[in-house]
């Protein structure tokens, strides 16, 4: 790649859900916060920064985070990649759990986000798009979520469920659960198609039509035409295990800023160290951080066992030098 200039390229999604009863608090600020770390450590052009949130106050022209938008900023991100480019998706919201048809999966479940309008956005949705990224680049992926390990479909486990984890912490009292009942969410979607029905996919396919997920779009046999590439090019960086929750601290109590717990502890694990940190690094570091504030909940890591070792975001000596 000698004499190719990268590009880096980032999606940046934080969901408040202002003035619903699923409100959270430190969602956009994740976001903003990243996107600062993003231009000064990691050399991203602020133009190549896409930042889609709920804030009720938004500019006018900002662009909400509803699942087609979502979708549509990463197809757009990754039809630019070229071989080299780092790209980088950060949620920070709601996640959720889809009760699965197929056998043998861990929990019996399968993970998804919650973008503004309930367009569910599930982990075969990111296994299509991961696919898509050419060899010899990189997409990222930071959820800040609940129910957020695995939330690439068929990703390799390098930190998660089955790594031995201490489960000897208590949800911090001052925190709020990222993540809304599939019940809730059925009674939601109930009431916009008035379609008595528990198949979540009918009422999306029926709301959303095109726009839904693919998950409830292709026929169970076909979901298996999405199988990962091999060297796998996506990074996932979860903020909890598919079983457990992520929590968003609550400014009030904070004496500042409200934030996600995760999204904060990798703000502190690159605050206190400016040198290049691998993805296992960044997560292990996270972990501990989190472990070490009260909260119940365990980051995961899934990706090729290359990538596992690679730098987080492809940071060279020279950025972390000039990050000092």
């Amino acid at each position: 790649m000698e004499g190719i200039t990268r590009k880096r390229l980032a999606v940046l999604v934080g969901c408040n859900y202002p003035n619903t009863p699923n409100e959270l608090r430190g969602c956009i600020n994740d976001v903003l916060a990243m996107r600062d770390t993003l231009i000064k450590r990691f050399g991203f052009d602020p133009s190549n920064i896409e930042l889609l949130t709920d804030q009720v106050d938004a500019p006018a022209g900002s662009t909400l985070p509803t699942g087609a938008n979502i979708k549509q900023a990463l197809a757009r991100m990754i039809d630019q990649a070229q071989p080299g480019d780092v790209l980088y998706f950060h949620y920070s919201g709601h996640g959720t759990r889809i009760p699965s048809m197929k056998p043998g999966l861990p929990f019996g479940h399968e993970e998804a986000i919650v973008p503004c309008d309930s367009n569910l956005i599930t982990d075969l949705d990111l296994r299509q798009l991961v696919n898509r990224v050419p060899k010899g680049a990189s997409l990222t992926i930071v959820s800040d979520s609940c129910h957020s390990g695995g939330l690439i479909d068929k990703e390799k486990e390098q930190i998660g469920p089955s790594s031995q984890v201490s489960k000897d912490t208590t949800m911090n009292l001052n925190s709020k659960p990222k993540t809304i009942p599939f019940t809730s969410i059925l009674q939601q979607l109930s009431s916009l198609t008035n379609i008595s029905s528990s198949d979540v996919g009918t009422h999306l396919l029926e709301f959303f039509g095109s726009e839904a997920s693919l998950r409830f779009r292709l026929p169970l046999l076909e979901l298996d035409l999405f199988p990962p590439l091999k060297p796998d090019e996506g990074i996932l960086l979860s903020g909890c295990q598919a079983d457990e929750t992520s929590a968003d601290m609550d400014p009030s109590v904070t004496g500042g800023k409200a934030y996600g717990a995760f999204s904060n502890a990798i703000q502190m694990v690159l605050k206190d160290d400016a040198a290049p940190l691998s993805n296992r690094e960044v997560v292990v570091r996270a972990r501990k951080i989190l472990q070490s504030r009260g909260f119940d909940q365990h980051p995961c890591l899934y990706c090729s066992d290359e990538n596992a070792d690679a730098t987080f975001l492809g940071q060279q000596q020279s950025q972390a030098s000039s990050a000092l």
